[in-house]
């Protein structure tokens, strides 16, 4: 019996408790009550007790004390690592090392973008610069390089480690290695230099993606300021408005909140000339070499072409070149503009901001797939209990409802779940923020509070993380109803989740999402197909009212409206793809606007906006700087395990149970390709993946073939 089981009773009775407080009569589960009904306004929730159950964080001094316990303990753990004999020890103080900093930094990271409090923000953001630049030279410290160096050239030692461990060891390895760790002490100080400013463009450049921009009311048709957010004599529009029926409104939206912003493009521009500048002091052609050094990728030279249908392009600084791929989407822009034609016979020409609005309305009016007439099936907690319901079939995990501690969340519509396995116990934990806020990014986004490691006692450090969405509250007559795109976000989101829950790795360095980028996205798409799945969705798809069960025929049309402007929406992809390779590739003589103008008009087809700047609001050019490509490649692989795997069961506890083995339970403690090998049971070739790129848009389009030229 496992030692968990009394706490999984524990559990199971908490959430009996809570459900009991929390509804009146349902049929929900306890689960899905939680996530259906209002939240409960508890006067001691805000007492301070802090954050995330971190007493210190009952106030914004906290982040001080936190992070000088953290300095502390680097200090120890340094002089530990570099007075210790080379083994397996090596390795365990690097990662204590790297677990003692993440856990403050990842926490700040968080609260920086998410806590409604400005001050909780501004402490968190200083908390997020200082460890960063702690980091920074850490990763420049030779005799901390020299510890870990004498370990990796001792091959007898090597020999005895595990394939994890050795994993690991090069990966710190890699870290020195891409922050110039050979080069001599003024080099190292000037890498330590672009880090720090570097860090710091980064928070600028993404807390200004999120800004709103506003205008005079008296330069808009007064009809149309009720669409946005009022402010005296002024409109403000924070964001794009891509679901909005008028014309207008979407073309003004588009025009304001993309207008270029002097100081934004000074910030980017610089930001890509520190990264260039960093790139080539450590030995790498550009960032996106470096960056791509150790993906499933491999170099920034790939590229992706239609076999027989090839259009060529001058530049050669990206992995992908999907030319061929405008037939298609040609097709689907003609379609798109005789839709327009409909509305708008006077104005019909297509424009960027009619893409994501004329593509639904095409699915909507080709398969009858008004959102409207979903949402009232796919209720949150209906949606939850499908999610519980399919990992318990899949993995035997549950999700349970957890009780708030006063002052452990940041706002009060915050809930807690307990990942629990039937066998093992309690997983780790995951933290809902699933509601909108006005000061609330407008992204859907994981974060991880807390990596696992296993603890010097032979116990686990469990995982925390963050789910955050932005869905509309529930009402005092109707629970939050979730469109198929907010279902399906969910899903996504959630399988970060289980990546993070159900990996089991040794080292908190390669914990759940923290390996590759281009892997890192296979779980959560891979969670899309089974959205898609009428297998799965009638598992829990109910009409909040009357209970009955969503149509199979409306959950056809529903996959088969996904293909429908399928290339183009591909085809926008590929071009940030682009944007986002040429940016980081060799530095041009030209500004980020004229070559956005030109990969737009080779690689996507919709024309420019004059005065409009997109790359001002491309947010992940942070994150996934060079590597947006990751995308495209994680969904490839994601369509193959799917099709060879789970297609034909999509609920087999078998095959969950091999995922798990194989590619989740790994994080980046493993090579992704041999992750990938071990699910299908063969290495795919270079034709797979682009095939099943390409599989899900049209099955009979010619097969794509995939080059690398270095």
């Amino acid at each position: 019996m496992s030692a968990y089981n009394p706490l999984l009773r524990l559990l199971r009775a908490r959430s009996a408790v809570t459900l009991r407080l929390c509804r009146k009569v349902t049929t929900w589960s306890p689960v899905g009550a939680a996530f259906n009904a209002q939240a409960v306004r508890r006067s001691d929730l805000f007492r301070k007790n802090g954050l995330f159950g971190v007493p210190e964080l009952s106030s914004t001094e906290g982040f001080d004390v936190i992070q000088e316990r953290a300095l502390l303990e680097t200090d120890q753990l340094v002089e530990k690592a570099c007075s210790s004999s080379p083994g397996a020890v090596t390795v365990e103080t690097f990662d204590k090392l790297s677990d003692s900093l993440c856990r403050v930094a990842d926490l700040a990271d968080f609260i920086k973008v998410a806590h409604p409090d400005p001050l909780y923000r501004e402490a968190a953001e200083k908390t997020c610069i200082n460890i960063g630049t702690t980091v920074e030279k850490l990763n420049t410290n030779v005799e901390l390089c020299k510890s870990l160096k004498n370990l990796l050239d001792n091959e007898e030692i090597m020999a005895k480690l595990d394939p994890e461990t050795r994993r690991v060891a090069e990966l710190f390895m890699f870290d020195f290695e891409i922050s110039g760790i050979h080069l001599d002490e003024k080099q190292r100080k000037e890498v330590v230099n672009l880090n720090v400013r570097l860090l710091d463009l980064s928070n600028k450049f993404l807390m200004g993606c999120h800004m709103p921009n506003r205008i005079d009311k008296r330069a808009l048709p007064h009809h149309i300021h009720q669409h946005f957010i009022n402010e005296g004599n002024y409109v403000q529009i924070g964001g794009l408005h891509a679901d909005a029926p008028d014309d207008l409104v979407r073309e003004v939206a588009y025009r304001i909140f993309l207008y270029s912003n002097g100081e934004m493009m000074h910030t980017l521009e610089e930001l890509l000339s520190c990264r260039n500048k960093l790139a080539r002091l450590v030995g790498y052609q550009s960032y996106s070499h470096r960056a791509l050094k150790g993906t499933m990728a491999k170099s920034p030279g790939k590229a992706v072409i239609l076999k027989d249908y090839s259009l060529h392009s001058p530049e050669e600084s990206f992995p992908f070149n999907f030319g061929p791929l405008y037939i298609m989407t040609e097709k689907d822009f003609e379609m798109m503009k005789d839709m327009k034609t409909k509305f708008n016979p006077r104005n019909a020409d297509l424009m960027p901001w009619d893409h994501p609005y004329l593509s639904g309305v095409i699915r909507a009016e080709r398969f009858n797939i008004e959102p409207s007439l979903y949402s009232p099936y796919f209720s949150l907690g209906a949606c939850m209990e499908g999610l519980n319901s399919l990992f318990m079939q899949l993995f035997g995990v549950s999700l349970l409802a957890e009780q708030l501690n006063a002052g452990e969340v940041w706002s009060e519509d915050v809930r807690k779940l307990a990942v629990v396995h039937e066998t093992e116990g309690l997983l780790g934990y995951i933290y809902c923020d699933f509601f909108y806020r006005p000061d609330k990014p407008h992204q859907d986004c994981h974060f991880t509070i807390r990596g696992g490691r296993l603890l010097d006692d032979g116990q686990y450090q469990l995982p925390v993380v963050v789910l955050m969405l932005n869905l509309p509250h529930p009402t005092r007559s109707a629970p939050t109803l979730l469109t198929p795109a907010m279902m399906e976000n969910l899903f996504h989101e959630m399988g970060h989740a289980m990546h993070s829950m159900l990996g089991r790795t040794r080292y908190q360095h390669v914990t759940g999402t923290r390996c590759v980028t281009d892997f890192a996205e296979v779980p959560s798409i891979l969670m899309e197909y089974f959205a898609t799945d009428y297998r799965v969705i009638n598992q829990f798809a109910r009409h909040y009212q009357t209970g009955q069960p969503l149509p199979q025929s409306m959950v056809a049309r529903l996959c088969e409206s996904k293909k429908v402007c399928g290339a183009a929406d591909t085809q926008l992809q590929i071009f940030y793809a682009v944007l986002d390779q040429i940016y980081h590739g060799k530095p041009q003589s030209r500004s980020t606007t004229d070559i956005l103008i030109d990969m737009q008009q080779k690689y996507y087809g919709l024309p420019y906006v004059p005065n409009t700047a997109w790359q001002l609001r491309f947010s992940h050019l942070v994150g996934y700087g060079a590597k947006y490509y990751s995308y495209l490649m994680s969904r490839a692989v994601a369509s193959m395990v799917w099709r060879q795997c789970f297609h034909k069961d999509p609920l087999s506890r078998e095959t969950g149970e091999r995922y798990r083995r194989e590619m989740l339970a790994h994080g980046g403690g493993k090579e992704p390709m041999l992750m990938v090998e071990g699910m299908l049971q063969k290495r795919p070739s270079t034709e797979d993946f682009v095939d099943a790129l390409v599989s899900d848009l049209d099955p009979d389009f010619e097969t794509f073939i995939m080059d690398s030229d270095g």
